[in-house]
């Protein structure tokens, strides 16, 4: 098999809810959400995956970015930057396979439902997966970021530049 023949088969396993409607005004990571809440809604024969998962401050979220487009373009002007970057060095969600992750605080869970806070996705997107945070895994103290290291930008909120228009 090589990637070009293999077909990948990809089914929500629920929808993540927000305030946010569109994606001017949206955070651009959960890290600048704050206190934005919104909720989880875990498709019934998929709840019994919940178990144990309430006892995890922070989760990872994975989901489609059904709203963003992909014109084939691999340059992309990122909202923290300037500069057209290679689309790979970026979280824009204008990519080839939009899949998007973010960590955010689980409140609480009741039976398929997550309460979650620093949500930064748009309301109705599709939910991949859900894996647990675990800092001893996921935290890597003083890890280089690239461009990012050095930009000056400190935009918060997404405009619309790649948002699909229909």
């Amino acid at each position: 098999m090589n990637a070009r023949s293999c077909e990948l088969r990809l089914r929500p396993i629920g929808l993540i809810r927000s305030p946010f409607r569109e994606a001017t005004g949206t955070p651009i990571q959960a890290a600048m959400a704050g206190d934005a809440e919104g909720a989880v809604e875990v498709l019934e024969e998929f709840a019994g995956g919940l178990q144990d998962l309430e006892g995890f401050e922070r989760i990872w979220l994975l989901y489609w970015l059904d709203r963003a487009k992909w014109d084939g373009e691999l340059l992309v002007t990122p909202y923290l930057d300037t500069t057209p970057r290679g689309v790979f060095s970026t979280r824009a969600p204008s990519r080839p396979n939009p899949i998007g992750i973010s960590s955010v605080r689980l409140l609480s869970v009741e039976h398929n439902v997550l309460k979650i806070q620093g949500v930064d996705v748009l309301d109705g997107t599709p939910l991949l997966d859900i894996k647990p945070y675990v800092p001893r895994f996921d935290c890597f103290e003083a890890a280089r970021a690239g461009w990012l290291d050095s930009t000056t930008t400190d935009r918060a909120v997404a405009d619309s530049r790649f948002e699909r228009k229909e």
